[in-house]
């Protein structure tokens, strides 16, 4: 079945990359999927940047667009 007939994947749009999520997926489940610590990441969804304390209810939408930021640190 195409990924556009199955009703158990939205797809977004991740720093470039079209990517699958499962409907109901948070920004926080999508920070973990990808193995980044949501304290080291700053989040731009559909031009907004989102405080972290919005990562645990920001639901994801059909074509959300976001952009991760991630803070190396270093000397």
């Amino acid at each position: 079945m195409p990924d556009y007939l199955d009703e158990s994947v939205m797809k977004i749009v991740c720093n470039g990359e079209e990517r699958t999520v499962a409907p109901g997926n948070k920004i926080v489940d999508l920070l973990r999927e990808l193995g980044l610590e949501p304290d080291t990441v700053v989040v731009e969804c559909n031009g907004v940047v989102l405080k972290r304390e919005e990562y645990d209810t920001h639901l994801l939408t059909e074509g959300s667009v976001l952009e991760l930021i991630r803070f190396v640190g270093g000397g």
